[in-house]
């Protein structure tokens, strides 16, 4: 049954923005703000006043200053008391919106009932000085104070005004007429642009070897031994020692995911199964992270002998056992290993923790976050659908948050961002959220930040020193099916500072090499992702303002690996897709076999002889014909990047079923508890399916991105590699390269190296269809 084409409207467009106030899109631009629209705004930078009159009954005065323009005003904080007080905040106003030709700025005294005019300062708007960066910032001068008739009153104010762009170093803490609506401290935090960095994150690796002199309390039985470590959440155990004495024996690994500063102990506590569900505390010790060795390599560290403390309870007293126990223990803070927090096929950063085995960075990637447009009501307020749009980005530990721009379904960010590139086979994500913790929501228990949208977009599918201007659709997967949130318009930039420096890249191992020299096993990867990802949600919902906790999930794709009918499908199509190929060569074979075509079939025929008689040209053929077909699909290679595919992904055509079965909860709510019990064991076993179905259709793809131009570096590199292999292998005896390629594939194990080749670590780093997965 065919499927039905998905709407035009989930199609990526491109977009011909004006950039950097009067650039062209696909240009190399030299100012630093080049790839976003250029915006004025009106700023009014209030330092400070002196010498303010006192206006109330009791002699005193708490000023504050109101800066009017139009119908928006905003307002500092007060202070109470204070003829001197000093406030140094910044306020623009966006020049689309100005409705008055005159800046008021007015110093005010807070009353309960009315609060008075102390004096003000008029501008007008025509006289404003124009500021554009990178110019020095316009000093800030001392104004007299005027009544309304125009007098000189007591007092002064320190102020600066001048028409400037978002490129001004005040852009981001200025308080933004786009948030008039929001009076709260909290709320004008809440939607302010914001840099976060991800914390830094170690692999602690807790080897426990023995325990020496425990003392159970039941010296009639043999002890049933076993330790528990706790880091923070993080809680694992050993099994059980099969050497059941005093002198316990187990040689486990336990790792955990720490980050710093490393503020949390690691509480080891040797533990005796006196019966079931009952445990005895024979001894503890609590180990501070600072002191444990870290190391960059496989070598193994010392190990060490700690003691276990005891207490017992002496006539309701806690009183410390003198008789020590002790464990034997190696610990340390693997420092060679990437912690994984995000999916792997969508990996922004790839480098080891430890920063002195960080290899110099390969170019620049730059960001501009435009507009979005027709974005759909999220919630209601008086009565009518509203939207409070704020975008993130994700790229290696730096993530960005853009302004939150009130009330808006059309908003213009136009914020520009850069990072730096250690990894051309990395993924950038853009996420557009609702803001729901204006306006007090904050108090409202269980608000949550709506998803709008996502976008992933693989650097190594964009050609170097391009800009890049689409508008991508916003697709969220609801219970109802996938729709359209609405669409963002980017601009992108990848900068390569060394062509050599990439392409040796492709060569290298796409994790660091304690990945393969001592791997993680599958499970234990999983649990250590889901580890890592609790960590950075918890310290980025610390931060001010935060990024929450379902912001971060969303980014990191924390539910990707959850059994879905709808991607099991998708992959298996995928699988299908790779293998139509085969298929194809199958049909086109069986019609050379049955002369349905006599003339191709004696030309194969005279080939096959030809072959047959000089066997020495079938290599330097087949990578000729490959370079030639590389060559030949140049001009149709792809001109945009990749994005979610409805029909990939098909969302566009699933049960209502299968959503009510993907949107449910794990466990299961649906009854009976029989069901809910073989429900969920089958959903845990199709998710690993689902993950190895998805690994061997990325595997293909991977071969079918060679000579297709997805990835222009890798396509180059593979057709240069055919033309030499095809030009070495004509001048090569055929039986010298088969005996060579025995001799080496035959080697001894001593002569190989743990580390991938240099062909596999090429093919690894080829893009798949895995970045278009909704």
């Amino acid at each position: 049954m065919q499927r039905p084409h998905p709407p035009e409207d989930f199609s990526l467009k491109e977009t011909s923005p004006h950039l950097g106030g009067g650039g062209l899109t696909g240009d190399k631009h030299t100012s630093t703000y080049d790839l976003v629209e250029q915006m004025q705004y009106l700023y009014v930078r209030v330092v400070k006043a002196k010498d303010l009159p006192t206006k109330d009954v009791t002699g005193s005065c708490d000023p504050y200053v109101e800066v009017k323009l139009g119908n928006y005003k905003g307002t500092t904080p007060h202070f109470e008391k204070k003829t001197n007080p000093e406030w140094n905040r910044v306020f623009a106003f966006s020049k689309d919106r100005l409705q008055a030709s005159v800046l008021e700025v007015l110093v005010k005294d807070k009353d309960l009932v009315k609060d008075d005019i102390i004096g003000r300062i008029m501008f007008d708007l025509n006289e404003v000085p124009k500021r554009v960066p990178p110019d020095s910032p316009l000093a800030p001068q001392w104004y007299r104070l005027d009544d309304r008739k125009g007098d000189k009153v007591k007092g002064e104010l320190m102020l600066a005004v001048w028409m400037g762009t978002q490129a001004d170093e005040a852009f981001p803490e200025a308080w933004h007429s786009d948030a008039a609506a929001v009076s709260s401290s909290d709320g004008l935090a809440n939607i302010r642009s914001k840099v976060y960095l991800s914390p830094k994150l170690w692999y602690l690796r807790v080897n426990v070897i023995e325990a020496q002199d425990l003392l159970p309390s039941d010296k009639g039985r043999y002890p049933e031994v076993y330790v528990k470590a706790i880091l923070g959440n993080q809680a694992l155990r050993t099994r059980i020692s099969p050497s059941k004495n005093i002198n316990p024996l187990w040689n486990e690994d336990l790792l955990f995911v720490a980050s710093e500063p490393f503020e949390e102990h690691l509480i080891l506590s040797v533990e005796d199964r006196v019966g079931p569900n009952k445990d005895e505390v024979l001894g503890k010790c609590v180990i501070p992270l600072l002191s444990v060795q870290r190391r960059l390599d496989h070598r193994p560290v010392n190990t060490k002998w700690y003691n276990l403390e005891k207490h017992v309870i002496v006539d309701g007293e806690k009183k410390e056992i003198k008789f020590a126990s002790k464990i034997h223990l190696r610990i340390c803070l693997d420092g060679g290993y990437h912690v994984l927090d995000e999916s792997t096929h969508y990996s922004s950063d790839l480098r080891p923790t430890a920063k002195q085995m960080w290899k110099q960075s390969i170019g620049v990637l730059e960001l501009g976050i435009l507009t979005a447009q027709g974005l759909l009501p999220t919630k209601t307020k008086d009565g009518r659908g509203t939207t409070d749009a704020y975008c993130v980005a994700k790229y290696g530990q730096k993530w960005i948050r853009t302004r939150t721009i009130i009330d808006n379904s059309t908003p213009k960010w136009n914020e520009q961002y850069t990072w730096e590139v250690f990894d051309p086979c990395t993924v950038i994500t853009i996420g557009v959220f609702d803001n729901f913790h204006l306006h007090g929501g904050d108090k409202a228990g269980g608000a949550k930040d709506t998803r709008i949208g996502k976008v992933r977009i693989r650097l190594s599918t964009l050609e170097t020193d391009r800009v890049y201007t689409h508008s991508y659709p916003l697709l969220v997967l609801h219970p109802a099916g996938v729709k359209k949130m609405g669409e963002i318009q980017l601009a992108v930039r990848f900068t390569c500072s060394s062509l050599l420096n990439m392409m040796h890249i492709y060569s290298q191992p796409l994790l660091p090499k304690m990945h393969y020299i001592h791997p993680l096993s599958v499970t234990q990867l999983d649990s250590l992702r889901h580890q890592a990802t609790q960590i950075v949600s918890m310290k980025l919902s610390r931060a001010e303002p935060p990024l929450r906790k379902e912001i971060v999930e969303y980014m990191l794709d924390v539910d990707s690996h959850m059994w879905s009918m709808r991607r099991s499908r998708a992959n298996f199509f995928r699988i299908m897709g790779v293998l139509s190929g085969l298929i194809k060569v199958a049909k086109w074979f069986d019609q050379i076999y049955n002369w349905k075509n006599p003339v191709t079939t004696v030309l194969i025929q005279i080939l096959f002889l030809i072959l047959v008689l000089y066997p020495e040209l079938i290599l330097p053929t087949i990578f000729l014909y490959l370079f030639l077909i590389g060559v030949w699909h140049y001009r149709w290679r792809p001109r945009h990047p990749p994005h979610m595919d409805t029909r990939l992904s098909y969302a566009d055509s699933v049960h209502p079923d299968e959503l009510d079965e993907e949107f449910d909860t794990f466990p299961t709510s649906r009854p009976p508890d029989i069901v809910r019990m073989r429900y969920d064991r089958l959903r845990s076993v199709a998710g690993r399916i689902q993950t190895v179905v998805g690994d061997l259709a990325t595997q293909g793809e991977r071969l079918q991105s060679l000579l297709s131009w997805r990835d222009p570096r890798a396509s180059a590199l593979f057709v240069t590699f055919c033309l030499i292999a095809a030009i070495v292998l004509y001048v090569t005896p055929f039986q010298v390269v088969a005996i060579l390629m025995s001799f080496y594939t035959l080697r001894h194990p001593r002569f190989r190296h743990k580390l991938p080749s240099v062909p596999l670590n090429f093919f690894r780093r080829l893009p798949a269809r895995t970045d278009s997965m909704l």
